[in-house]
């Protein structure tokens, strides 16, 4: 801050204030591109919905075999106001997210504890969600720049501080993206665990009314295992944000 000579007024000095401009304009640059991309996705989502539900209201055949838009929301409104919408999605979920955190648990720990030598020989389990998460987090183990270890081991470090200090903060960028890849794994096994064996969830929804040909039911089974999906990896980022704020500007 100055003070102007002739007017005695005070001015600022700080040369900060005419970056504000040019990180406005980037935003709002970003935000009408993100604008412009979802409105194009729903006007393509719209027409493909309106040419659907024309090509079926139509075809008596076509809509028994395919379903219709109209019909689908009808299913959905029904499934929420009786409840099983919510009941299905609520056991669906449950499974999914205890398979999701189990595999990845027991994966992320394999992967880790590979690293360190702790276990020379493991036996893989079959389950996808472990495969992944033991993958992705041994990956991101192993590639830790070796430099950077050295340097701790010259400052004296324990392999147990390399590894916690270093190596887990180092693997988190591989570890969630696996965590990102297998909750879609886990809500897949959780749908086709209630395939084989289940009385309730989203799944025995789905094949139950695939048995009976309900088209619109089924379509609407899927809205709301695709919407669990979306949920839950939604979820996922917001933790990853969290854990990992530095990346928040990348």
């Amino acid at each position: 801050m100055t003070a102007d000579a002739d007017t005695g007024m005070v001015r600022s000095t700080d040369k900060a204030e005419p970056v504000l401009a040019p990180v406005a304009r980037r935003r709002w640059k970003k935000f009408r591109s993100t604008a412009i991309v979802l409105a194009t996705q729903i006007g393509i989502l719209a027409a493909f919905l309106g040419f659907w539900d024309y090509m079926t209201s139509q075809n008596r055949a076509a809509a028994f075999m395919f379903g219709s838009p109209s019909a689908i929301a009808g299913f959905l409104l029904q499934m929420a106001r009786d409840g099983s919408l919510w009941r299905d999605s609520y056991v669906t979920g449950l499974e999914t997210l205890l398979g999701f955190f189990v595999g990845n648990l027991v994966g992320t720990v394999i992967g880790l504890s590979l690293w360190t030598g702790l276990i020379s020989k493991v036996a893989m389990s079959t389950l996808s969600v472990v495969i992944v998460a033991l993958v992705t987090s041994y990956k991101g183990a192993v590639g830790v720049d070796p430099d950077q270890i050295n340097l701790m081991r010259t400052l004296g470090a324990s392999k147990f501080q390399i590894f916690g200090k270093l190596v887990v903060p180092a693997s988190l960028t591989d570890i969630f993206a696996g965590l990102k890849l297998t909750v879609g794994f886990a809500l897949i096994g959780a749908i086709v665990g209630e395939f084989m064996s289940s009385s309730e969830g989203l799944g025995h929804a789905i094949f139950k009314a695939g048995s009976l040909y309900v088209i619109p039911k089924v379509f609407a089974a899927l809205v709301a295992t695709i919407a669990l999906a979306l949920i839950l990896t939604f979820i996922v980022g917001k933790i990853e944000q969290l854990l990992m704020p530095w990346r928040r500007h990348l």
